[in-house]
């Protein structure tokens, strides 16, 4: 056989796989010529969905992580690529054309080679545009199939959509079998349909190994002319991760593959490195059950990349069912109680949306419309009473064609509330914003940067841009991270200390923020924070009906509601953003504001008092 299969480390994806985190930049530049001296990597994973708003949740800059993260790898010629959400680009919700097309360019100028391009939905028209804009920019496409299991997914429908990126202009494909749910056969005849159809195309597979097929699909699609595999290391392989590089070597040996060789000395040295990153700070969010095999991920196909971040949700998620559940009488449960539940709630739910693939972000919105559905249940409330306007955006067709159809329940939901169904082509719902984001920076005298990366920056994730500028961001990430560490700490007797409410002041670029600090009881600090008073006479309160991040809007084109203004019921007040979606609070009722009780960015409870109205 003799066949040469290469090695790409997908380094950041081993932490967004596994947690909440990711390294810092000079964490990043401590473990990189170590992975080089490894020998065994002809390419490395060093962006994508992800990595830059962890940047700036850290209040760090995203530009100078991608750059100086690539540079080693670029000096030693190994090819670094990264993952791209295609419509969404580098975040959770689609972005204007002109967005877009600056993305590659400055990713290109940063020092990223290849690009590979998904669509959460496998919808092609907006891959094959990120093909386009790819390659304009002098970068390698590298054109994704989505791989899930349905009635929908088939070979034939996995063949076909290969051949349309393949005619659209894509360099390479990539099967990303992103839940690790795709089954070993099936994998090798969609890349023997390729090869045969198409023998100088690369094909590179990726596949995370919580449900357990991995191993098998490596070697299945490796016999049918794979190309590339990626894979991760210790202390991070596995689990809800991806197949560490030395059982992948040593099987495709086995089998008689041409593998390279691994300097085991270097490999020591990483594997060290990651675990230090892990006792610094990072394993504070890795929950433990994202270590294990899962086969139980099998029914449900949520992807590994999205386990770190469900397991740190589903925390806060056990509190609310859990208080519903109390008030009305009843036991609480455990969290592995509340997974199941889950579980079987995003299988019912996926059909009825239409068959989306489980993958950024459409995994996300699945599950959490289960999630917000099992928390309405709890409460005595049906089904669907609470969906996101961009979960919304999804059942309708704005950000692209669905593979199956959506239940009339639904439809029926949408015509009540006025919602059309759009046919058209995503991209144009989405119109060019650009140059509204210049004026911003020139208002605000900032600097758009060497290849205007930080134009692009504050155009791909508009709020957490701002958050990091202000420099709150740095702040809320240094009081979230004193918290976890309080939660860890052990007394002599080995019990838990108890985390007291707190309001704590930090200190950023001489500039000094209130923080809250939750107490591990949900409690919370009065804030030190002077609010408005409301007038005196009777008012009305809106309530928070789950726990996130607070925004008085989603996006530019929104007018932030202030004191004083007139609403009436139904009206949109602001976002709660939980579980990486926002989440639209309305008025229940009308009034005129005469309080607002949060500010941008502050973390709310379930059920805190969002707004006074009179």
């Amino acid at each position: 056989m003799n066949k040469e299969i290469k090695f790409s480390l997908v380094y950041r994806d081993m932490w967004q796989s596994a947690g909440k985190y990711m390294p810092r930049v000079d964490q990043l530049l401590r473990i990189a010529p170590e992975i080089v001296k490894m020998g065994c990597f002809a390419r490395v994973e060093t962006n994508g969905g992800g990595f830059e708003q962890i940047n700036l949740l850290f209040g760090e800059n995203p530009n100078v992580a991608v750059r100086e993260w690539c540079r080693p790898f670029n000096e030693a010629g190994i090819q670094t690529h990264m993952l791209d959400r295609s419509l969404n680009g580098l975040r959770m919700s689609p972005v204007p054309a002109d967005v877009r097309k600056l993305f590659y360019k400055v990713k290109k100028a940063q020092g990223t080679d290849i690009t590979r391009c998904f669509c959460g939905l496998n919808d092609p028209r907006n891959i094959i545009a990120s093909i386009k804009y790819a390659k304009e920019a002098g970068m390698i496409a590298q054109a994704t199939l989505s791989i899930t299991v349905s009635q929908v997914h088939n070979l034939k429908y996995y063949c076909d959509l290969a051949d349309q990126l393949i005619d659209g202009g894509a360099d390479e494909i990539c099967l990303k079998d992103m839940a690790g749910i795709g089954r070993p056969a099936t994998l090798g005849k969609i890349v023997k349909h390729i090869k045969t159809k198409n023998p100088d195309i690369l094909i590179q597979y990726h596949g995370q190994t919580g449900p357990g097929f991995t191993p098998a699909s490596i070697l299945e699609v490796c016999r049918n002319g794979c190309d590339i595999i990626d894979v991760g290391m210790e202390p991070l392989s596995w689990g809800t991760g991806h197949a560490d590089v030395i059982m992948v070597r040593e099987m495709l040996i086995d089998a008689g593959f041409k593998v390279p060789e691994i300097d085991m000395a270097a490999y020591m040295r990483a594997r060290a490195l990651t675990q230090e990153f892990i006792d610094d700070f990072l394993g504070y969010f890795i929950p433990e059950s994202n270590r294990r095999l899962q086969s139980l991920l099998i029914a449900s196909g949520l992807p590994g990349g999205m386990m770190g971040s469900l397991m740190n949700d589903l925390k806060d998620n056990l509190s609310s069912v859990n208080k519903s559940l109390v008030k009305k009488g009843e036991s609480e449960i455990t969290i592995d109680e509340l997974l199941i539940k889950l579980f079987d709630e995003v299988a019912y739910v996926w059909p009825r949306v239409g068959y989306p693939p489980l993958v950024t972000p459409f995994s996300q919105y699945v599950k959490n419309l289960a999630m917000f559905n099992l928390m309405q249940l709890t409460k005595g409330k049906e089904r669907w009473t609470m969906i996101a306007d961009n979960i919304w955006d999804m059942i309708l067709g704005k950000a692209g064609k669905l593979p199956g159809d959506v239940d009339p329940v639904i439809k029926k939901i949408a015509k009540e509330q006025g919602r059309e169904f759009y046919e058209g082509d995503p991209q144009a719902l989405y119109p060019d914003k650009l140059e509204e984001f210049r004026k911003e920076m020139a208002d605000k005298g900032w600097d758009v940067g060497q290849d205007e990366e930080e134009l692009f920056e504050l155009a791909m994730h508009p709020e957490q841009y701002r958050t990091y500028k202000s420099g709150k961001a740095k702040a809320d990430f240094e009081a979230e991270l004193a918290q976890a560490k309080a939660k860890a700490g052990k007394s002599n007797e080995g019990a838990a200390l108890k985390v007291e409410p707190q309001t704590i002041e930090v200190e950023v670029n001489g500039e000094r923020f209130l923080v809250n600090i939750v107490g591990n009881d949900g409690s919370v600090a009065s804030s030190e924070t002077p609010k408005q008073a409301a007038p005196a006479g009777k008012t009305e309160e809106v309530i928070a009906p789950l726990e996130g991040k607070f925004y008085l809007t989603n996006n530019s084109t929104e007018t932030p509601k202030k004191v004083g203004d007139v609403v009436a019921k139904g009206d949109l007040l602001c976002y709660i953003e939980s579980m990486k979606t926002y989440n639209a609070i309305s008025s229940d009722k009308a009034g005129k504001i005469v309080e607002i009780a949060y500010a941008n960015g502050d973390s709310v409870q379930e059920d805190d008092v969002l707004f006074k109205l009179q």
